[in-house]
């Protein structure tokens, strides 16, 4: 059995990406959330909890063993190295998680790993094809402030930290444009590519 084509999406907060995962779900695509694994494997895997505690304390997990998430971010908001030390502790057992993952679904010809943060970890280099999906900055913020009833400038902040739109699109493959364009023919457009390649 053929493995399938390993394909990379990603997009900056606002754009709409989890909107096109879920879309090529709906196509029988295997869809893999990077975010939602993450944050399981931090309940779950021994050694990210072990790893975690080792380096930020007891407080990063409750009594009853479950991840504090206020504490955590706490720790790693507005700090760079801490942020860059859990990464450090995720990350490399999420594309174990992944690996694992995608030798579960051989009879397709293309899974998807869904990821805000692709090209700042040089993740995308382990992808056959990259599918970035992009909007406006200002319609991005707008669609932020009114998801997560947050201030225009906590968004710009997260924003700022994000590599630029234009460094994705150029590193990409393909681009799906989340404005006013229609998104589901763009998808499906690039579905009926990567299904002949």
């Amino acid at each position: 059995m053929n493995k399938p084509l390993s394909i990379g999406l990603t997009g900056g907060i606002g754009s709409g990406k989890s909107l096109v995962a879920d879309f090529f779900k709906l196509l029988g695509i295997p869809v893999y959330i990077s975010d939602l694994e993450a944050k399981k494997l931090m309940q779950t895997n021994s050694l990210v909890r072990e790893n975690l505690i080792n380096a930020f304390g007891e407080v990063v997990y409750s009594d009853s063993g479950e991840l504090n998430r206020s504490e955590l971010a706490k720790i790693i908001f507005n700090n760079a190295d801490a942020l860059k030390k859990v990464n450090s502790i995720v990350h490399p057992q999420v594309r174990l998680h992944y690996k694992e993952w995608l030798s579960q679904h051989t009879g397709v010809s293309y899974v998807i790993q869904e990821s805000a943060i692709l090209f700042d970890t040089g993740l995308f280099k382990n992808f056959d094809k990259i599918i970035t999906v992009t909007a406006d900055k200002e319609i991005r913020l707008s669609r932020v402030v009114e998801r997560d009833s947050c201030s225009r400038e906590s968004v710009l902040e997260r924003m700022s930290k994000q590599i630029s739109e234009q460094d994705k699109i150029e590193k990409s493959d393909f681009v799906i444009y989340n404005n006013t364009e229609l998104v589901i023919p763009q998808i499906i457009d690039i579905h009926n590519q990567l299904l002949e390649l």
